[in-house]
């Protein structure tokens, strides 16, 4: 668990700096639009790494599927999808999620 806490704290780190030290070296200048491209897709890419290694989980030398995070991953895209904000849509998620482990299965 608290492998997860640190590889989520340097993720963030190594996102925010890779943010500051792109806007200070390139100050005034114009992106490439591929660059431009990469720097938008970062910041999914590390979460869609977060989430899938919660969904996936390794046990017995298998992977097998958290049913609980799975649902609760699909209730905030949902609700995302129809409300356009992120917060409350988080919080959907994780209740959801915490409903499932606790109350389902």
């Amino acid at each position: 668990m608290l492998d997860q806490w640190i590889l989520i704290g340097v993720l963030a780190a190594a996102t925010y700096m890779s943010r500051i030290i792109g806007v200070e070296l390139m100050a005034g200048r114009e992106l490439s639009p591929t660059l431009r491209l990469y720097f938008n897709y970062v910041p999914v890419a590390i979460i869609s790494a977060l989430i899938v290694k919660q969904i996936l989980v390794p046990a017995d030398e298998q992977l097998f599927i958290s049913i609980p995070v799975l649902i609760g991953c699909i209730a905030a895209a949902i609700t995302i999808k129809i409300s356009k904000s992120f917060l409350p849509s988080l919080v959907i998620g994780i209740i959801i999620g915490l409903l499932i482990r606790y109350f389902l299965i």
